[in-house]
């Protein structure tokens, strides 16, 4: 099976006026989707609890919407994100009836039990990111391992000019992750001319799919790629790219970076080579456009790497996005479906 991820929305919620705005763009977001009345109005209560606890208690923040799966196990992931001053006991705020601002404190409550998937991290000083998931089918996974992304235009660019997608299949899962030449319309044309050939690369080794690559974007502006290939089995996971993207395992011992070469999709490239790098149940792997910075590291974060990818890659997002181009970055558990 192969599962094209399409691009997510960014809504600013900067004050308690922007809540009803925001409720009405995930609202027509999720309609876009197909999803029915009970996944409409779950994920309807999100928006507005998620926005108001953004306005009210954090000082503003993000929501960042993605449609999730495909089929019946279709839906909408909302991760609220903010840089407020964080929780000293999540599980004391999740309780109905807790509050630090006088309300009747039944957000996140409210959040959770509505949600199919919930996730949170917060720590003081440090902001919070909620992620919560609604989907027409809860008896099906969305994906076969949990996968995070965010994928951001740069500012006043009506579409953003990286894109990524994943190819499912019973042997192995793998990730591309491209970022076209430049930003706007043109750059993601490439980019997404770049998915459709990997998307018919389903089979081919890492290295194979980004020569395929390169042969149809000679026409485009040109594009980096790269593409990893995560096996079922506990095997090696193979790593190719080209041009100034990133990829990293994140392990229990640290972050170990992935060998990209240099060049440019679709105009000139040296050696298009694949290297295999060990990857355990649980470790993280990390993709991400150069519209985020290299000097990342999650042990900043006291428990961030045991939280969902959605969590990972909204805080990378946050505090690493340059600001200067478009921004994507993509995290995949090794493990169990999502």
């Amino acid at each position: 099976m192969i599962a094209p991820i399409a691009p997510p929305a960014l809504l600013a919620v900067p004050d308690l006026a922007a809540v009803g705005e925001a409720r009405r763009a995930v609202a027509s977001f999720a309609e876009s989707v197909g999803l029915g009345a009970d996944a409409l109005g779950r994920l309807a209560l999100i928006a507005t609890e998620a926005a108001t606890n953004l306005a009210r208690h954090a000082g503003g923040g993000s929501l960042l919407l993605r449609r999730i799966g495909s089929g019946r196990a279709r839906g909408v992931e909302v991760v609220a994100v903010d840089r407020g001053r964080g929780m000293e006991d999540v599980g004391r705020c999740l309780r109905d009836g807790f509050s630090t601002s006088g309300t009747r404190g039944e957000g996140l409550g409210a959040i959770s039990r509505r949600a199919d998937l919930f996730d949170i991290w917060s720590q003081p000083g440090k902001g919070t990111v909620v992620m919560a998931r609604v989907v027409e089918s809860a008896d099906e996974p969305v994906e076969s391992l949990p996968t995070g992304a965010v994928n951001v235009a740069l500012a006043h660019q009506p579409i953003s000019g990286d894109a990524w997608a994943v190819n499912e299949r019973p042997d192995a899962v793998s990730l591309c992750l491209v970022d076209g030449l430049g930003h706007g319309p043109h750059a993601a044309e490439a980019a997404h001319e770049a998915l459709r050939v990997f998307r018919e690369q389903a089979g081919a080794a890492p290295e194979e799919a980004l020569r395929a690559l390169h042969l149809a974007l000679m026409k485009s502006r040109g594009a980096a790629a790269s593409i990893c290939r995560i096996p079922r089995d506990d095997g090696p996971i193979r790593f190719a790219g080209i041009g100034n993207v990133a990829g990293t395992v994140v392990t229990r011992d640290g972050r170990r970076g992935m060998l990209c070469h240099n060049g440019i999709l679709g105009h000139q490239v040296g050696r298009i080579g694949a290297n295999d790098y060990a990857a355990a149940s649980g470790d993280l792997i990390v993709l991400h456009s150069d519209g985020l910075t290299m000097n990342w590291e999650l042990s900043a974060y006291p428990g961030l790497s045991q939280r969902h990818p959605a969590i990972v890659a909204a805080i990378l997002w946050r505090d690493h996005a340059r600001g200067r181009d478009d921004a994507c970055v993509v995290v995949v558990r090794r493990g169990t479906p999502g």
